[in-house]
């Protein structure tokens, strides 16, 4: 046992309860607060941010990081230890060149900017946002020069606190080859979309009916109702306290079924990747997923790989007909399959099929680096957005809450995020060609045991935490670090039989 580990720990746990705390004031900002708690609650959150900073940033701390990162100490440490120790240092790195009033400042800005974006995005008025966005981005451009070293780019900065080892290089690489690829092949199938009806998604679902089934759905993939709740928000998402504690949320709109199926889907992915962290980890900043893509990967692979396939479909189907027996009387399991699968570009990112899913996080991965990298102004960003969706989509937002508007993400200030969603689709693909190569897959789902694959995924990504890179869980897993070629041939394999191209 280290003694300057065991001097660490008392800072890492407190560290870890205001973090629980915050979390669990953002996941009642957005499941049930009251509208006018914003701005005081902004103020404790700045607060418990505040400790939160206080509690790492210190030179006691950094007394302690010195010690145990030196050759001599990182020999007496087990690989959970040396796993904590790197992630402090990350978080360290992060947090020390940032002056702790201006971290303060930026966490009530953002605690507050999140009611700001939701009023202009329900009154489709962009100028009532701009000022408070104009602030948020100040703030992340002064934090990321406070951390640049070198010639290293700002936007580099910011895409690897959620992409860790990755780049601007790379990512442009990635994304050209997206438009070299998929741009092209999206006007192919857009000649032959009238092929695939989905007239069952215009149909009245009871919501409580839908409550219904997507809860099954979750427990059928394993989501564990003893360590996990489901609630509602505008927004779906999943959040988690630790591993025995993970929360996620649906979206019910009684026109149309797909959604909330899929965002129950994708979210208990999120949620089985969280679960399955193993319990040495539990509070500790090493205690959740490794990255934001391999977090998307995991959502995706369930949802679109997984969840939009026959197969997967084929014992189940039948429990989703008994329930709407009216609305779907008339939709086989074929159509009903190619139905979910249609493609037809469109300007909401999160109703976006997956063909053209990755065109959407085109746009904010160009919009983004305008932002950062060329200083374009904030104001004049809903004309930037509606001329590359009009180049890259071929369509054209009406208003700017349909537009610029629709994510919340900017108002929390998350920039870099947007490209893990892309990435995280293309190492889901890379993830089950090579689970085909190794598994009776299809013969699993057909049959509906689920457990297998959850075993594999938990055995191979999720137990690790952020002990290992995204990269590193590939290539020990497929033999081969990211390579984004399988998610080009997966999306013109699949999209080719769909449309008979």
């Amino acid at each position: 046992m280290n003694k300057y580990f065991e001097r660490l720990r008392p800072f890492m746990e407190k560290a870890m309860a205001l973090q629980t705390a915050l979390t669990l004031f953002e996941w009642d900002n957005e499941t049930g607060a009251p509208k006018e708690a914003g701005e005081y609650t902004s103020k404790v959150i700045g607060t418990l941010s505040d400790e939160y900073y206080k509690t790492y940033i210190n030179d006691d701390v950094k007394s302690l990081l010195d010690k145990l990162t030196s050759k001599r100490e990182q020999e007496t440490l087990s690989d959970t230890e040396k796993a904590i120790v790197n992630e402090i240092v990350k978080i360290d790195k992060q947090l020390r060149p940032v002056p702790q009033e201006e971290y303060k400042e930026f966490s009530t800005l953002t605690a507050k900017s999140t009611a700001v974006w939701a009023k202009a995005k329900a009154d489709n008025d962009y100028k009532k946002f701009s000022p408070v966005l104009e602030e948020i981005v100040e703030y992340q451009k002064k934090f990321t020069r406070y951390r640049k070293h070198g010639r290293q780019k700002l936007y580099d900065i910011l895409l690897n606190d959620y992409e860790p080892g990755f780049n601007m290089e790379m990512l442009d690489i990635f994304f050209e080859k997206i438009k070299k690829e998929l741009v092209p092949f999206i006007k192919e199938v857009e000649k032959k979309m009238d092929q695939v009806e989905k007239s069952y998604e215009y149909s009245i679902y009871p919501v409580e009916k839908q409550k219904e089934f997507c809860s099954w759905i979750s427990s059928y993939m394993g989501f564990n109702f003893n360590r996990g709740i489901i609630s509602e928000s505008a927004h779906p998402f999943t959040t988690n306290l630790h591993n025995h504690d993970v929360r996620y949320t649906n979206h019910y709109e009684e026109k149309g079924i797909e959604d909330s199926i899929f965002s129950a889907i994708h979210e208990t992915g999120h949620a089985l990747y969280e679960l399955g962290v193993k319990d040495e980890f539990t509070l500790t900043p090493v205690g959740t997923g490794t990255s934001m893509g391999m977090h998307e990967s995991q959502s995706r692979f369930w949802e679109n790989v997984i969840g939009k396939s026959e197969e997967f479909w084929t014992p189940i189907y039948g429990r989703l007909v008994d329930l709407f027996p009216e609305q779907l009387k008339n939709t086989k399991l074929k159509d009903f399959v190619k139905g979910i699968n249609k493609s037809k570009p469109s300007l909401i990112r999160t109703q976006s099929d997956e063909l053209t899913y990755p065109l959407h996080i085109l746009v904010r991965y160009e919009v983004e680096k305008a932002i950062i990298e060329k200083g374009v102004d904030v104001k004049s960003l809903p004309k930037l957005w509606n001329e590359k969706y009009k180049e890259y989509l071929g369509v054209e937002p009406e208003n700017d809450g349909e537009g610029i508007l629709q994510d919340i993400h900017w108002a929390t200030g998350e920039f870099g995020y947007f490209p893990s969603y892309a990435l995280g689709s293309a190492v889901a693909a890379q993830i089950y060609y090579y689970m085909k190569s190794v598994m009776p897959l299809e013969d699993y789902l057909k049959e509906g045991n689920l457990l297998p694959i959850r075993e594999f995924l938990k055995e191979k990504v999720h137990q690790y935490g952020k002990s290992k890179t995204t990269n590193e869980i590939l290539k020990e897993m497929t033999g081969e670090e990211f390579n984004a070629d399988y998610y080009i041939k997966y999306l013109k394999e699949k999209y080719q039989k769909i449309y008979n191209l």
